[in-house]
């Protein structure tokens, strides 16, 4: 029995059945009749010596220069359009070969050249004191092993934290910018190191892509770079603060060397106590000469204010008799008056003492020299004076 289909209905079964067997394609072909449509849509074809196929993707998932004559591995989806024409909807673009890799790395070097993105002035210098290090790379890859190895083999104690992400293919460049982004909201770290070993220019191609390219260039967080071998350079490297020629190097810009530092410590040592020794020395004898002289100085001024005490002595002796002869004589004056006030005398001479009221009928004493009597008043008569 026949399908009986309508056109609407015959495109989506056919799409429909594409997309379960090929939800997912990788076509590797060479770009011709590239166009950019609206300043939104990019349309090309993909060919090889017999066939040609047309594809279709939105700009800005456009991470590459594409040109005609380049070479790419594309990554998509097949499907029916509504016109009933074969296209091929792209989602990712690689390039492959090394003349495409290079074209397409001038031209977007030149590009962001003029934007501004490689300015030395923008560059920062890793921190003296690393203590917080976030690192961007495949764990399985050697070039990350030897640059923990270097790392905790020159320094130690450096809290390390690693985002695993490839660092080749189509999805390499979007986990390096996830990545980028998580260490940058999280703020817990001092420097990002973006790594990889060597490789193929093919391997290397996922470090010039546009948007990670932008990622690294406007990373709060300084971010220093040790991707493939000297000789090699990608957009990557220029955006970043910190260029190194390989992961280890990039270690042994992040670190002292321990041994290196121990060894200027030592020096550094040796040269002190050697100043200190012979600035004790120095002061030593200067403290001799000090002393002697201190010692005369103090005799002298010893010497001298003994002289001045024994003559202040002389001057208070002498003060000191004349207030005593004078206080003698007053004395002797102090006694010449008690004796002429002495009642005894008085009495001696006839006179008496009466003690007691004076009225009329109170008893009196009397006291005379030799005698006391008491006696009664009688009568009392005012003195005319």
């Amino acid at each position: 029995m026949e399908n009986s289909f309508t056109p609407t209905e015959f495109v989506a079964v056919v799409n429909q059945t594409l997309e379960y067997a090929y939800s997912s394609v990788v076509l590797t072909g060479e770009v011709a009749s590239f166009k950019v449509n609206q300043g939104k849509w990019v349309f090309f074809d993909l060919k090889d010596e017999e066939t040609s196929i047309g594809c279709f993707m939105a700009l800005w998932s456009l991470r590459v220069p594409l040109e005609d004559g380049m070479k790419v591995a594309v990554r998509g989806v097949p499907k029916l359009t509504k016109w009933g024409k074969f296209s091929f909807t792209v989602t990712g673009v690689q390039l492959v070969g090394e003349g495409s890799l290079k074209k397409a790395y001038e031209m977007l070097k030149k590009k962001l050249t003029a934007e501004g993105l490689f300015d030395p002035a923008k560059k920062r210098p890793l921190p003296k004191d690393l203590t917080r290090l976030g690192v961007i790379s495949s764990v399985q890859a050697a070039g990350y092993a030897d640059f923990i190895k270097i790392i905790n083999a020159r320094w130690g104690g450096i809290k390390v934290q690693v985002a695993h992400t490839q660092v080749q293919g189509m999805e390499a460049a979007d986990q390096m910018i996830r990545a980028l982004r998580y260490f940058n909201e999280r703020g817990e770290v001092q420097v990002i190191a973006l790594l990889r070993g060597g490789g193929s220019a093919d391997d290397l191609a996922c470090f010039n892509d546009e948007q990670l390219v932008r990622e690294v260039a406007a990373s709060r967080i300084p971010v220093i770079t040790g991707v493939g071998h000297e000789v090699d350079e990608s957009l990557c490297d220029l955006a970043a603060d910190v260029r190194a020629s390989t992961p280890s190097n990039a270690a042994e810009m992040l670190t002292p060397d321990k041994k290196v530092v121990r060894a200027r410590i030592t020096d550094n040592m040796v040269k002190t106590a050697a100043v200190i020794y012979g600035a004790v020395e120095a002061a030593r004898a200067g403290v001799r000469d000090n002393v002697v002289r201190a010692a005369l100085a103090a005799k002298n001024a010893v010497q001298g204010q003994i002289d001045g005490i024994e003559e202040k002595m002389a001057l208070a002796g002498q003060d000191i008799l004349a207030k005593i002869d004078a206080m003698q004589e007053k004395i002797a004056q102090q006694q010449k008056v008690l004796v002429v006030l002495n009642p005894e005398k008085v009495l001696k001479q006839g006179y008496a003492i009466i003690g007691g009221r004076m009225d009329i009928g109170d008893v009196v004493k009397i006291t005379t020299f030799n005698r006391i009597a008491e006696a009664e008043i009688k009568n009392i008569t005012e003195r005319k004076i």
